[in-house]
């Protein structure tokens, strides 16, 4: 196949905060971007700088070699693809279709075994790097799918990540988010618990961060997370709880069906429950640490 290059057309549906500055980015390398989202007004950042606005995925995606794709959940890349005025009704034979969302391993393969009857590839690359990566085009992509097509579309991953890797068949991309998501929500609870040991015995917490910043606990998630623990800076939400529920029930299904003993996924899983029960789901994740504050004691982490 022919590698994609700039002036080649790729469509993008999905402009929410990680979207649209990927979309933004894709435009900045030469692509000639068609846009479409559920809500209109999402996409007139992007064409008033030149992208071309489609009312339906299937209009969408008419004469582009490449689809873009990042919705919330499973059953959103589902409506896109194969609903009502669905962009598989009209990508042509040879077209690549990148989700870029986060689901479940097995429907990820499953929608790419269903394009590929039609000659389409689907590669299953969910990202890291959150809003401040998307914006400056550094996200990680993790990527499962056709090798082929992968090479082929190494110009518009390119235009959106910094660390791209191939890792195996459809949905290997999703099972490696899962691994990623249960790791941070662990490290997060791991992070709350040991802040508010030092709020409890009387410890200056951002000191007490920046210390262990320079040891063996140092991690992203102490150098960025645990700065909006301590700043309680919830909303507006850089990642919503409810988000990371939906991803941490990902990989605990994903831990239970491969057989793997996961007992700080199982915990954490509860913790994000917990948070949701408690009508914090449209808070940022990292209001975990004042639950945790909460239930040892301290009406927050930092005095």
């Amino acid at each position: 196949m022919t590698p994609l290059a700039a002036g080649d057309t790729v469509a993008f549906i999905g402009l929410g905060t990680m979207g649209a500055s990927m979309a933004a980015n894709v435009a900045r390398a030469g692509f000639c971007l068609v846009v479409q989202s559920r809500t209109r007004e999402r996409a007139d950042a992007l064409v008033a700088a030149g992208a071309t606005w489609a009312p339906t995925a299937a209009q969408a995606v008419q004469g582009a070699r490449a689809l873009c794709l990042c919705v919330p959940d499973a059953s959103d890349v589902a409506a896109v693809l194969f609903g009502e005025n669905g962009a598989a009704a009209g990508l042509a034979e040879g077209a690549i279709v990148i989700d870029f969302s986060t689901i479940a391993p097995a429907p990820a393969a499953a929608f790419a075994a269903r394009l590929a009857e039609q000659g389409v590839a689907l590669l299953d690359s969910p990202v890291s790097g959150g809003p401040k990566g998307a914006a400056e085009g550094t996200l990680t992509c993790m990527v499962g799918g056709d090798r082929a097509a992968f090479d082929t579309a190494a110009s518009l991953f390119a235009a959106v990540g910094r660390t791209i890797t191939h890792l195996g068949p459809a949905g290997s991309g999703q099972v490696c988010k899962a691994a990623n998501q249960l790791i941070i929500c662990a490290a997060m609870q791991a992070a709350a618990e040991g802040l508010a040991l030092g709020a409890k015995a009387g410890l200056d917490v951002e000191a007490m961060r920046q210390a262990l910043l320079g040891g063996s606990a140092r991690s992203a998630v102490l150098e960025n997370h645990a700065v909006r623990m301590l700043k309680e800076s919830f909303s507006p939400p850089a990642f919503r709880a409810s988000l990371m529920r939906k991803d941490i029930r990902i990989a605990l299904e994903a831990v239970q069906a491969h057989g793997v003993f996961a007992p700080a996924t199982a915990h954490a899983a509860q913790m994000f429950e917990a948070i949701a029960n408690q009508g914090r789901a449209d808070q940022d994740c990292t209001v975990i640490g004042q639950v945790v504050a909460e239930l040892s004691g301290l009406p927050r982490l930092k005095g």
